[in-house]
């Protein structure tokens, strides 16, 4: 069915960050769109409101109407859900997210696409951001909420469209990779690193999907690729297109110099191949921020945007919501909110936050949440992530009845092995503990580092009710 003869769209799974961006996406281009879902909460519940995009609560067999003409089915829901079922005795067409968003928005336009295990939401965001500013107007869609736009999602106004590649699995009837529906122009490519550890079985497994990804590349593109990371070289003998790297120093071909961090600014030159190309100010901290502006930097520069405004376009980034964000600060403490959940993540966002607060003393306070962060595929390696933390709270694991014994995460474990090799940590696995304990023993200058990849029951702000 051709998009032109579609008009009445059903989501199912509707509320999902992607879906209902996907959501938004299609009403403000046209169509009547709805959709249903057992988890109807803010921020998404609040989008979708504001879009007038009516949402059924659950899933139901009457909620499947013989007049949709396609729906789209999120990877959450298995086949065996009621209105799938439906959707199949009424051979109703249905497809997939990532094959409706490359059907509707990237076909025919430049698809510009970040992928990789770490910061592909904040350099996404970043990209969509610079080109923004620098008057190209890309569509776009991205794992997390942009402060610019006060959403995470935009029509596209020109033929650009960047994209965040996940590398997940798509749907029950298609267990590839999502980023291999996004047909890239070009690519950026922050890291490759173990994760998913539902789906994968291995780090071998895991690069398979990228190795898939870097073939599908326009072969009038181009990749960029972290510099630092070695299981990226492993893939590149199978990419499509043309390569370069990027990185802190040389001899990246795109790299940073002379960087300093000043009043809550990041500030470097950007270098080519040993040329001096310009100087960013970076309002966003860490220097793993400085890889993913460098990156995006050169993907601007190579799309043709000028170098003076593609530096320019930096400063008046506003950030990304959950992504070292300022919640709030209370009697002279500091609340953060990050998504962090993978060990090296953690590392660098500890690192980033002790480079913006000098003086005072970090709190880390982790909810393993994620499919993997629940396992205990990194029980050995979470140790040394803490290790830049004043204090670490390793906080209940969120339900690990699914996982069998032998795989869940240990958390008295960890804290156990972060205090062997030096550090001090605690297991508190109630939120309100937590809470109680952080107003005891804080004092005005440090910074509570909250880090999960869900809302940790609502913890933020009950710290600083408490504070």
């Amino acid at each position: 069915m051709n998009p032109q003869d579609i008009k009445k769209i059903y989501i199912i799974a509707i509320c999902g960050t992607g879906m209902a961006s996907l959501a938004g996406l299609l009403k403000e281009s046209g169509f009547d769109v709805s959709g249903s879902d057992t988890n109807i909460y803010p921020p998404m519940s609040t989008l979708l409101a504001d879009l007038d995009i009516p949402v059924k609560p659950g899933f139901k067999r009457e909620n499947i109407a013989k007049d949709i003409d396609l729906v789209i089915i999120g990877n959450a829901v298995s086949k065996s859900n009621e209105e799938v079922q439906a959707v199949l005795d009424l051979k109703i067409p249905y497809t997939s997210f990532p094959s409706a968003l490359a059907r509707f928005f990237l076909e025919g336009r430049k698809s510009l696409v970040v992928t990789g295990t770490h910061g592909k939401t904040t350099t996404t965001a970043l990209l969509s951001w610079v080109l923004h500013a620098s008057g190209k107007k890309p569509g776009f869609m991205v794992g997390g909420w942009l402060k610019n736009f006060d959403r995470n999602y935009r029509v596209p106004e020109s033929d650009y469209f960047v994209t965040e590649g996940d590398e997940y699995d798509t749907a029950f009837f298609d267990k590839g990779p999502k980023f291999l529906h996004y047909r890239p122009l070009a690519a950026i490519l922050t890291g490759i690193e173990f994760d998913h550890a539902d789906i994968y079985d291995d780090l071998d497994h895991f690069k398979s999907a990228f190795r898939k990804f870097v073939k599908i590349i326009d072969p009038n593109g181009f990749l960029l690729v972290n510099s630092a990371d070695t299981n990226s070289k492993d893939i590149l003998n199978d990419a499509s297109c043309p390569v370069e790297t990027y990185g802190l120093t040389e001899p990246a071909d795109w790299h940073a110099g002379d960087y300093r961090f000043e009043s809550g600014v990041g500030c470097f030159t950007l270098n080519h191949k040993g040329l001096e190309v310009g100087t960013i100010r970076l309002p966003m901290i860490g220097r793993h921020n400085v890889e993913n502006a460098v990156a995006v930097a050169a993907v601007a520069i190579k799309l043709g945007v000028p170098a003076e405004e593609v530096c320019r376009s930096f400063t008046t980034f506003k950030g990304i919501k959950r992504r070292q964000e300022v919640v709030g600060e209370k009697n002279g403490v500091v609340v953060l909110d990050d998504f962090a959940h993978h060990p090296t993540a953690i590392g660098l966002t500890i690192e980033g936050v002790k480079e913006a607060y000098p003086e005072g003393r970090v709190w880390a306070v982790f909810e393993p949440r994620s499919a993997t962060s629940r396992r205990n595929v990194f029980q050995e390696i979470f140790p040394p992530s803490f290790a830049g933390a004043h204090e670490t709270i390793i906080a209940r694991p969120y339900s690990q009845d699914n996982i069998p014994p032998e795989e869940r995460l240990d958390p008295e474990r960890l804290v156990q092995d972060i205090e062997r090799s030096g550090g001090k940590g605690r297991y508190i696995p109630d939120v309100e503990d937590i809470v109680e304990t952080i107003a005891k023993d804080s004092r005005a200058g440090d910074v509570v580092l909250v880090m999960s990849s869900g809302g940790f029951s609502g913890i933020h702000q009950k710290l600083l009710e408490s504070l």
